[in-house]
């Protein structure tokens, strides 16, 4: 067992400094950065967007007095409940027929509310009457009562905690955690697909085969390949923190995990690591059997919507603790981390955590000696049936 972990370690370090001290490798770091970049821009012009109001702008064709008492109302409403509540209002001319000013080309109005606040008569196309008219109700209804209409005030009562606020809290952030490692799963781990290819074609896997055993190769490989996500991780997790208090963020507000942030961080770390081995583990067996390169492409899309669907799977558990849906959702291995990181946001026990762990490591294990039986009796044509050898060390 020594010689096999001090084998693997020596594979690892190779194909570790070959990845890493290589220039496309610091391409690699920034690819993902620019997502980000791109998130921020659509942001800003997000912003830009909402700043130019896109709310729909309603004619008041009513005598001044009435038309004075719906302006009144509208800033009343709109300081109370924000300006993005009510459509826009603008003083449009008295006339007996407000169809012929809708129809006008000039005209920014998308309905007409004529009559009085007593009773107002909205003009437009059917569909614009259906999203307007309970807004506009409430508007001429606050023009008329616009002396009796007193808001009441609300008494506050502060509290340290909420409990219901604090579970949606923990909820969020088991979410954010499952997206987070899921991305980063499906963005590294899909590089381990072509990684023996390469290698199968240069022919330099036969000369590893002949020095040390393919256990090692494998196990090897899948340390580097884990090695060097930690270091992409590290670099785009301290950019974005750099970028975070550059802007002067605060995170004092955030919700506490249930297990708290220490607990909580060392988990992620663990549990990324166990859904990087398993899915890479998987991909390294695929990719040691797939002859070419355009295999590994054909391959990589159905594993990568499998992959998804699995991720689907333990978000819905999220909201379900404790349901059938969550306990498969613990207990499959493909799932189990997302699933069991939600349940560390929102639960404060860790034995489950240490027996998922035992059992997702148990699960890389199995999938890495099966890929190696597997790798063997197809590509390097030896050894028997794969099921008698799948407990007997591998030689190579």
């Amino acid at each position: 067992m020594m010689q096999l972990w001090r084998a693997a370690f020596v594979i690892a370090r190779r194909d570790f400094t070959a990845v890493v001290l290589s220039r496309t490798f610091i391409l690699f770091l920034l690819g993902p950065l620019l997502p980000i970049l791109i998130g921020f821009a659509f942001g800003g012009l997000g912003d830009r967007i909402s700043s130019t109001d896109l709310r729909p702008v309603v004619g008041i064709a009513m005598a001044p007095q009435d038309r004075a008492a719906i302006d009144r109302a509208h800033g009343r409403l709109t300081r109370r409940m924000g300006d993005q509540s009510l459509p826009r209002i603008r003083a449009v001319p008295m006339t007996p027929a407000p169809r012929v000013q809708l129809a006008r080309p000039e005209s920014e109005v998308v309905a007409i509310l004529s009559g009085s606040p007593a009773r107002p008569v909205l003009t437009g196309k059917p569909q614009d009457l259906d999203k307007l008219q309970g807004d506009l109700s409430l508007l001429s209804t606050a023009a008329l009562a616009e002396r009796s209409l007193q808001f009441v005030p609300v008494e506050r009562q502060e509290v340290t905690t909420s409990l219901g606020a604090q579970a949606q809290g923990r909820l969020i952030i088991g979410r954010i955690a499952q997206v987070v490692m899921f991305f980063l799963t499906i963005l590294l781990a899909g590089m381990i697909l072509s990684n023996l290819v390469e290698e199968k074609t240069n022919k330099i896997i036969e000369i590893l085969a002949a020095a040390v055993s393919i256990d090692a190769i494998f196990l090897g490989k899948l340390m580097a390949m884990l090695a060097m996500s930690f270091v992409g991780i590290a670099f785009w997790g301290g950019t974005a923190f750099a970028i975070f208090a550059a802007l002067g963020g605060d995170a004092t507000g955030l919700p506490v995990p249930a297990v708290g942030w220490p607990i909580f961080l060392a988990l992620a770390v663990l549990y990324f690591a166990m859904a990087y081995t398993l899915l890479g583990s998987l991909f390294l067996g695929i990719g040691a059997q797939a002859a070419t390169v355009r295999e590994v492409q054909t391959l990589n899309m159905p594993i990568t919507m499998g992959q998804m669907l699995i991720f689907f799977f333990a978000s819905y558990a999220v909201d379900h603790m404790g349901s059938p849906a969550e306990v498969a959702a613990c207990i499959f291995p493909f799932s189990s981390p997302f699933a069991m990181i939600a349940r560390a946001a929102q639960d404060a026990t860790l034995w489950p955590h240490l027996v998922a762990l035992v059992w997702q490591g148990a699960f890389v294990a199995l999938i890495i000696r099966v890929g190696v039986l597997l790798f063997r009796r197809h590509v390097m044509q030896s050894g028997g049936r794969w099921w008698k050898n799948l407990f007997r060390p591998a030689t190579g």
